[in-house]
Formats: C-alpha cells, sequence, structure tokens
C-alpha cells in the first residue's frame, strides 16, 4: 500500500515550513531523498509510531490574491489538497481568524478530506489564550490543536491525530492479481503514448508540451500475457528547469507511482540517449527495489546508421552503471514496433523480482564463493562468513552473518552479488543484501 500523504497548508507566515522542519528533523526518522527527488524540502518521508507516511509542505494560500505568485502558491497547495489523505490547516493564534483563514477553510471543507485544525505560535504554558477559541468558528471535527512549530510543543498531540485520520494501512487485496507498472521517465518521452498504444486507444492525453500528464493515471490492461494496471506519471523535469512548483508535486506523484508498481517501466527518448535527469529517474526505480525494464523509445526515428542496439546499450549501462541488472528494449510507441514484447519482458523481471531461494542452495554458492575468492583480512584479522539465507523478496532480500561487518567491503559484497546472479539470474531487479555481525563468541 502507498505511505498516506500529509499535506501542510495555511496562509504565509503562519509557520508552516517551521512545522515542516520541526517534524521531518526532530520528532521523526527521516528517509533519505532517493535520486531524482527535487533537493529542496517540498517534502519528507516520515516515521510517526512505527507507521510511515509522505508529509508535503505547500506555499502560503492568499485566496483573492491577483499576484502571479501567489495565484501559483494557490494552484500547487490546491494539488496537495487533491493529494493528500489528511490535510493539516495551521493558523495562527497571534493573528487571531483572518478572513483568509475563513477562505481557506471553506476550500478545504469542499475538498471532503479529513483536516486537523492545528492552532501554531501557542508559545507559552499554561491556559489556552482566548484567541484560540475563536478558530472553533471553522467548523472543522475535533478540537484545534494548539502547538508552537518553533519549540515543538504539542507536535505529537499532532501526529497522534494524524495517524487517527489515516486510511487503514492493510494488505493489498483487491486487484491482487494484477501487476502494477508504472511508465516513468522525462516529459515527452512517450510514455502516455505507449500505453495508448497498448489500449488501442487515445484514452491519455498525448502532447509534444513537456508536462501535459499532471497525475498519476491507473489504467487497466487484460491480454494473452496477463492481467496489467499501468500507471501512467507525469514526466520528471531537470530540477533548474521546474520553475512551476506543482510540476514538483508531479514529482512527488511519480515517486508514489513507483512506491506502489512491481515493475518501472523507464522511457528514454532514443534521440537524446540517457541524460543526466534520466539517470536520476531510473535511480527512483533502483532504489525502490522494483523490478524494472529500461524502453528505448523513439527507435523509428533514427538515422539506420545509428540503430546499433549493441553500441546503444553501451552508452546506456555506462550511464545508468547502477542498473546492470536492468534489461533494454527498443521500441516505437507511434508505430508499435516491439511493444507487444514489452508484456514478455514485465513478466519475466516481475518473477525475478519475486524469486526466492532456499537456504542450502544459496550456502552452496556463498561456499563456492568463498573459495575461490577469499575473504579480506586488515591488521591479521580475515573476515569470517558463516551463512546466508533469503529474508524477503521484491527486491529478493539477503542477510549474510558474520564475525565483522567492519572487514565486509563493499567490493566483497559486490562480488557475492555477482555470484548469486550468475547462478540464480535476477535479471531486471536489483539485489538487497544486508550484512550481521554476530556475537564475539561466536567468531
Amino acid at each position: 500500500m502507498s505511505k498516506p500523504v500529509i499535506a501542510i497548508v495555511g496562509r504565509p507566515n503562519v509557520g508552516k515550513s517551521t512545522l515542516f522542519n520541526k517534524l521531518a528533523g526532530e520528532r521523526v526518522s527521516i528517509v533519505e531523498d532517493t535520486p531524482g527527488v527535487t533537493r529542496d524540502r517540498i517534502y519528507y518521508e516520515i516515521e510517526w509510531n512505527g507507521r510511515a507516511m509522505i508529509l508535503i509542505d505547500t506555499g502560503g494560500i492568499e485566496p483573492k490574491s491577483d499576484d502571479p505568485i501567489l495565484s501559483q502558491m494557490k494552484n500547487q497547495a490546491e494539488l496537495a489538497i487533491a493529494s493528500a489523505d489528511v490535510i493539516v490547516f495551521m493558523v495562527d493564534v497571534n493573528a487571531g481568524l483572518t478572513a483568509a483563514d475563513r477562505d481557506i477553510s471553506v476550500m478545504l471543507l469542499k475538498s471532503r478530506k479529513p483536516v486537523i485544525l492545528a492552532v501554531n505560535k501557542v508559545d507559552s504554558i499554561g491556559a489556552l489564550p482566548m484567541e484560540y477559541y475563536e478558530f472553533y468558528e471553522l467548523g472543522f471535527d475535533g478540537d484545534p490543536i494548539p502547538l508552537s512549530s518553533i519549540h515543538g510543543t504539542g507536535t505529537g498531540d499532532l501526529l497522534d491525530r494524524i495517524l487517527e485520520l489515516c486510511p487503514a494501512d492493510e494488505e493489498r487485496e483487491v486487484d491482487d492479481d494484477y501487476i502494477r507498472v508504472a511508465v516513468i521517465g522525462k516529459p515527452n518521452a512517450g510514455k502516455s503514448s505507449i500505453i495508448n498504444k497498448i489500449l488501442g486507444e487515445d484514452r491519455l492525453i498525448v502532447s509534444d508540451i513537456p508536462g501535459t500528464t499532471r497525475d498519476a493515471v491507473d489504467t487497466k490492461v487484460e491480454n494473452e500475457f496477463g492481467k496489467y494496471i499501468f500507471i501512467d506519471t507525469a514526466g520528471i523535469r531537470r530540477q533548474s528547469k521546474v520553475e512551476d512548483r506543482i510540476e514538483k508535486f508531479s514529482v512527488i506523484r511519480a515517486k508514489m507511482a513507483v512506491e506502489r508498481a512491481d515493475v518501472c517501466v523507464i522511457m528514454i527518448d532514443a534521440n537524446e540517449g540517457v541524460t543526466e535527469q534520466d539517470e536520476k529517474i531510473a535511480g527512483i526505480a533502483h532504489e525502490a527495489g522494483k523490478a524494472s525494464i529500461i524502453v528505448i523509445n523513439k527507435w523509428d526515428t533514427l538515422e539506420s546508421e545509428d540503430k546499433n542496439t549493441v553500441e546503444y546499450d553501451k552508452n546506456v549501462y555506462n550511464a545508468l552503471s547502477y542498473m546492470l541488472y536492468a534489461p533494454t528494449l527498443y521500441v516505437s510507441a507511434k508505430t508499435g514496433q516491439r511493444v507487444a514484447k514489452l508484456f514478455e519482458q514485465i513478466n519475466y523481471v516481475y518473477n525475478q523480482n519475486c524469486t526466492r531461494i532456499s537456504t542450502g542452495m544459496l550456502n552452496d554458492v556463498l561456499n563456492d564463493a568463498t573459495a575461490r575468492v577469499q575473504p579480506p583480512s586488515d591488521k591479521g584479522r580475515r573476515l569470517k562468513i558463516y551463512y546466508m539465507t533469503q529474508t524477503g523478496t521484491k527486491p529478493p532480500t539477503f542477510v549474510i552473518f558474520c564475525n565483522s561487518a567492519e572487514l565486509f567491503h563493499f567490493s566483497y559484497q559486490r562480488y557475492i552479488e555477482n555470484q548469486l546472479r550468475e547462478v540464480f539470474g535476477f535479471k531486471g531487479t536489483p539485489i538487497k543484501i544486508i550484512i550481521r555481525q554476530k556475537g564475539d563468541s561466536e567468531t
């Protein structure tokens, strides 16, 4: 299931960013941003009482302003509201209840989303100021939560209320026999076009204007290969070109689409090759542990002398050196060339992502690998590897027990991973290896 999305909204200067930074930096554990995600702190993955969620910050809303920048901030806030599972509406106790607060409350009530009213800048301890009680007039369910985003008081109560309102974190049951496929890539790489070709109809908007698709769109497909749900995502732009903050929410939506997908189709424009932005987009899928296929689109537009897939593969894997496991497929979404082969690849990499190997077979490979290349040593102390077991799939996850995690260098981990791939395949899927150090008495 996708992590619930929590949007913080309100007028300018009520303390939204201060609260965001407080929740992201001190009150909760932080999950690092994955490659390809905007570096400014417009969102963070946070955790509270064992529940992960995505927190998003918004610019201040001025509902009736004609200023283009403020209008743009309102637009991106509206998109955040539409994307959110729970909304935190911040007001300023020192300013009291304003006309803008009333206008924003009307917008939020119309959204029919769960709203928590957070009264900020209640910095003193003791009885609540009389201004706090004014905000009951806005008509939201539940008592307003007094807090101080600077000092952090009240944030625990706020997070507890958020958890109460979040959708239940249930196991996925509906459509469980469908393979979910996220189509990701830069704007105008052909994401919507390839889904339209698969469907045989123009269900998704196709345009040469980058950024046409703002939201993720789910489309079911059933054919002789199986049952699929395709998730078309907004194109991810280079950060320096993202002047409209709405585009940054498109990045969030794309990341969320990857998270709930089983397989990622990474679209590359054949005419441009793998760009720096493509590397970062692919990194989202890689870091999420998803099965992936690198699809080179617009292959039909290249001159015949440039259509050398062997040479093109070298360039692709040189740029995406961390995804050597991902197969390539050369297609034309416009003509349909090799699009049907995409389903075979999706099925294959999905099964590889779900592969489980017995502990006995794993340790046979491990023993053979350590006999061929001795584990490293440092200052007379040698790494001893006891055994390996698989603890999960999607991606295949292995735990190796040893005498010293410090001695288990990254290069040797990579060697073990290569041996696993050589024997078991794992084409199209990343592998996760966890090193566990046993007690000194067992060394």
